[in-house]
Parts: structure tokens; C-alpha cells; sequence
């Protein structure tokens, strides 16, 4: 049994902590629910004792950090750590981890039907029905998608899940701009140029980064088929959402199914008065299931820490 060691978690938001709480105290720690709403300021309080920092949306700024006394591991509870300074951390030998390896079925699902929704235009006819106007007329055009191009930026364990349950609407090529990846057979690898003006549909599923930040720009969003629809369940940073709007606005492009943002919350954006774009709030990672897997990871990572072993999914090595 290790001596009491303090583990913090910086934001709240899920229905309760019992698997956290029961695998802390085996490893002879003390768990401390802390939210702090996005506070830089109570965060640097937090942390100060903290041996392991749990974070889901709150900045781990350099300034958080260097308010660490004896942390040796930040761990994201999920995928992106764009909210974590990984940089000042190595500096400070605190160890950042994440969970690559949840939410795989409910986020691939999310694309399919944000892509659906927006291919089917759901929410333009669900509006019209509610307000009592009837009409089996063309409001949008609508494509089949048989024999089209579905195109993949990045291809991780989401995007692979996402092409499985696509291959059923007989798309006649999948490209995909990924460097690194190993591709399936009858996949092309390409550019994301040549993916963005090729594409019928095309879906992110990359890491947000310096080199990734607005990588769907004015310019890509110029190169795209009218008849495009693009969707973004990966993080809000890939997309230049004020071009996207321009876009959609123009109808340069077919439409647009969105579950992150740029800023989140995104606050009133002209992008949501178009009815080519259909939104949700960041919540495709969700299901029960994977809310209950995304804890039990989480916690086993910082266990691991407690120990003294290296976290599964270390990033700042």
C-alpha cells in the first residue's frame, strides 16, 4: 500500500466517480472532485498538491503547471489534448496521457448520422413538418451516395470504424489523407488537396495541431464539389469555421455536420442560422457504456502513475 497520494480531477459533469474512487483508494489515494469551470485561477489552486491531474475541458496552462509541487501525470479524460501545454510539461517531467482507445463505436456512429442528417436534409424537413407545412416538393436537392467518393482525413480507429459502417452505401472510391497510416486494400492515399476536390464526402478525423489548425481553409473549401458535404467530429481547431459559413452561405458546398467547435461553447455564430448545417453539442463520444469505459481508463492510467510506471498512451515523451 502506497502512502496517501492526492489525485485531482479539474472538472466535474459525469454521474458519478465510484470506479475513480474504488481504484484510488486500492492504491492507497485520495481522489478530490475540484471543478473549476474553465478557471486558469482555480486551477493553479487545485493542482498545487496534486499528484495526478484528471482534466476533460479546463487549460493546463504553463502557468497551471508551474503551480505543480509534486504532479507526475496530467491525464486527459479522452482523445485531444490541445487544452494541455504538453511542452511545459516535459520541461517539468510531468508525464501527459490520454485515452485513445474509448468511444470508437459512438463517435464513428456520430459521423454516419451527422452525414445522414445533412444528405437526407433531417433537420430542414423536421423544421417544416413542426411548423405545419406539408410538401413532398424539393426543398434542397438530394444525392445518392452509390458510386461516389467518400474521402477520410486521418485514419485512426475512429475513421476505420467509420469507413466499416459506410461501406454499405456503395461509394465507388475512398481516399484518404493520412501520411502514416496502413491502408485497407482498395483505399487510395492522398493528398488533402486532391482528397478535398475529389471527395462527395468527406470526413475529419485527425489530432489537432500547429500543422493541423485550420487545415480545412477557404482555400480547400474552394476546391471542394458543389455537391460536397463535409463533416467534423474530430476537434473544432481543423475547420476555419467563418469560411465554412461563407461557404455554406454561397451553397459552394452541399452542407456541413458539425459536433465540435472552435470555441466551445461557440456562443452565437452566424453559422447557425443556415439550414444547410446541422450541429450538436461535442456529444459524440457519448453512450453509457463509453462513459463508463472513459472513468475506468482514466483512473487505470493514473494508477499506473501511483505505482510508478509509465502511462499506457504517454504523448510528451
Amino acid at each position: 500500500m502506497l502512502t496517501e497520494r492526492l489525485v485531482v480531477a479539474l472538472d466535474d459533469g459525469y454521474a458519478a466517480y465510484d470506479q475513480e474512487e474504488e481504484l484510488f483508494a486500492k492504491a492507497g489515494a485520495r481522489f478530490s472532485l475540484q471543478p473549476c469551470r474553465r478557471d486558469e485561477d482555480a486551477a493553479c489552486v487545485s493542482v498545487r498538491d496534486a499528484d495526478v491531474v484528471l482534466v476533460r475541458e479546463s487549460p493546463v496552462s504553463r502557468r497551471v503547471i508551474d503551480a505543480m509541487t509534486r504532479c507526475k501525470a496530467i491525464i486527459r479524460y479522452g482523445i485531444g489534448v490541445d487544452n494541455i501545454d504538453q511542452v511545459a510539461a516535459r520541461e517539468r517531467g510531468i508525464r501527459v496521457a490520454n485515452v485513445p482507445d474509448y468511444g470508437t463505436e459512438e463517435v464513428s456512429s456520430q459521423a454516419v448520422a451527422l452525414a445522414l442528417a445533412v444528405s437526407r436534409r433531417i433537420g430542414l424537413h423536421d423544421g417544416e413538418v413542426r411548423a405545419g407545412r406539408w410538401s413532398t416538393g424539393v426543398l434542397q436537392p438530394m444525392y445518392r451516395w452509390r458510386g461516389r467518393t467518400l474521402g477520410l482525413v486521418g485514419f485512426g480507429r475512429i475513421a476505420r470504424m467509420t469507413l466499416e459502417k459506410l461501406g454499405g452505401f456503395g461509394f465507388g472510391r475512398v481516399l484518404v489523407s493520412d501520411p502514416i497510416a496502413e491502408l485497407p486494400d482498395g483505399v487510395e492515399r492522398v493528398d488533402i488537396d486532391t482528397l478535398c476536390a475529389e471527395a462527395d464526402l468527406i470526413s475529419l478525423h485527425a489530432p489537432l495541431s500547429e500543422k493541423t489548425h485550420h487545415l480545412i481553409n477557404a482555400q480547400r473549401l474552394e476546391m471542394m464539389r458543389s455537391t460536397a458535404i463535409l463533416v467534423n467530429t474530430a476537434r473544432g481547431g481543423l475547420l476555419d469555421t467563418d469560411a465554412l459559413y461563407e461557404a455554406l452561405k454561397s451553397r459552394r458546398i452541399l452542407g456541413a455536420g458539425l459536433d465540435v467547435f472552435e470555441q466551445e461553447p461557440p456562443g452565437n455564430h452566424p453559422i447557425f442560422t443556415l439550414d444547410n448545417v446541422t450541429v450538436t453539442n461535442h456529444m459524440g463520444w457519448y453512450s453509457e457504456e463509453s462513459m463508463r469505459e472513459l472513468q475506468r481508463k482514466t483512473a487505470e492510467e493514473a494508477v499506473r502513475v501511483l505505482h510508478g510506471e509509465v502511462p499506457l498512451h504517454w504523448l510528451n515523451r
